[in-house]
């Protein structure tokens, strides 16, 4: 039975992890990109209510769809205004055409609109519709019921007028300082190396440390490895699809092909360091694991390790002329210990991981190895 104290400890515990994790929302809710996004919004949406009155015919009787539209195309990068802000006016059309279908044949009733509504969650899997597949039904119902007493004349400010707020809308974020996500995307590729060094470097102090090591968190990155890699590639990503129909890219050069090149070789790397961990975890914990490390390899395996460790983890740090040192010195020590365990008599019935690791710190060495 748990005693006042201990569940005092317990209750504070969780009230500081929520509290942590609202910090962390708050801050990624005013972040500079967020508020920066906000603005553009809110300037778009006024133009757009601004101009709306002057369209011509029944539209101007429907200005407020305007700051719809204009909401509906931010986003965080041109050509995702101009994606989004297409596909929401074409899920339009579609859904006001499915709504003259329906008024065209039979009057409104729970079974028709049912139906109707049905028919465009259907429509919404088009290919290429995107975010528009939302619009469909929503717009359907919105001349069925809004539009009901003239659908002819609100189908037309309806569309005409979410069309100039999406025009307004792509044309704010083209024009205002359209964002370029480059430093997130270089930034996030030095984390993940600085990440995959620190993991080699710990596993190669748990190789010098008696079995089981004191520190363990090592054994436990696998997963974070994994997810972080992900986040990398979603993050060149952004800045790949940032500079499309960006005026900027031409004041703000970076060669993206370049980034995709590092994250294919960080990708891959990621993938053999993860082997490693399994493998060495498998040895220092898994009593039944059918494979073990010999100790005579432990200190040379350790400075491999911990040389490739500090290659990885330096890469931002150092000129071409260091990196190669960096590589050189991981490639010396990696050669060392393939020596070390090709003198060896090889044991019958038993399976060394010395080679499984070796094997492995050799591709990571020729994934990041410098260009000739």
């Amino acid at each position: 039975m748990s005693t006042p104290q201990a569940r005092t400890q317990v209750i504070w515990g969780q009230g500081t992890e929520i509290f942590k994790r609202a910090v962390t929302g708050l801050s990624a809710a005013f972040a500079a990109q967020r508020l920066q996004l906000a603005t553009k919004a809110a300037v778009a949406a006024g133009l757009a209510f601004l101009i709306a009155p002057l369209m011509p015919g029944a539209a101007a009787n429907y200005p407020y769809y305007a700051p719809l539209g204009a909401l509906v195309a931010m986003y965080h990068n041109v050509v995702g205004s101009v994606r989004q802000g297409a596909q929401a006016l074409a899920g339009l059309a579609v859904g006001i055409g499915l709504a003259f279908l329906l008024v065209s044949y039979t009057d409104p009733s729970p079974l028709t609109v049912a139906i109707f509504m049905g028919i465009g969650v259907l429509l919404g899997g088009l290919p290429g519709i995107g975010s528009g597949s939302d619009w469909i039904p929503t717009a359907a119902l919105l001349v069925l019921l809004v539009g009901n007493s003239d659908p002819d004349g609100f189908s037309f400010g309806y569309l005409v007028q979410m069309g100039v707020g999406v025009a307004v809308g792509i044309g704010v974020n083209f024009l205002i300082f359209p964002p370029l996500h480059f430093n997130a995307a270089a930034a996030s590729l030095d984390e993940l190396r600085r990440a995959l060094g620190m993991q080699l470097t710990d596993m190669g102090k748990a190789l010098r440390e008696e079995w089981p090591p004191e520190h363990a968190e090592w054994s436990r990155r696998s997963d974070e490895l994994a997810e972080a890699t992900r986040t990398v590639r979603h993050l060149v990503q952004e800045a790949d699809a940032s500079r499309r129909g960006n005026p900027r890219r031409r004041l703000h050069p970076r060669d993206l092909d370049e980034d995709y090149k590092h994250l294919r070789e960080l990708e891959r790397v990621t993938f053999h360091i993860q082997d490693m961990t399994d493998v060495l975890s498998d040895v220092i914990w898994e009593s039944d694991a059918p494979y073990d490390v010999p100790l005579e390899d432990n200190e040379s395996l350790s400075a491999a390790m911990k040389a490739s460790g500090d290659l990885l983890t330096s890469f931002g740090d150092d000129d071409d002329q260091g990196h190669r040192d960096r590589f050189d010195t991981a490639k010396a020590a990696l050669d060392t210990c393939m020596s070390v365990t090709s003198e060896r008599e090889t044991d019958e019935g038993k399976v060394h991981a010395s080679e499984s690791l070796l094997l492995s710190l050799h591709r990571i060495l020729r994934a990041v190895r410098p260009a000739d």
